[in-house]
């Protein structure tokens, strides 16, 4: 059904990673990129460091 799936994680940066698929409006990712050519980092790290500080901050407010 779906050829492509692996379920074993990948060990990485931040630890074991899923592989998922995530829509964005384009203008979104454009800017997520030059950001990420500003930093000379990868659009997809910058992305993991956005999310994570964003959910900590979540998480400390409640």
């Amino acid at each position: 059904m779906f050829p492509s799936f692996n379920p074993r994680p990948r060990k990485g940066t931040f630890g074991f990673t899923e592989s998922i698929s995530l829509r964005l409006p384009s203008y979104l990712l454009v800017r997520i990129k030059q950001l990420a050519n500003k930093k000379d980092v990868p659009y997809q790290s910058l992305m993991k460091v956005f999310l994570s500080e964003k959910v900590d901050q979540e998480f400390k407010i409640k």
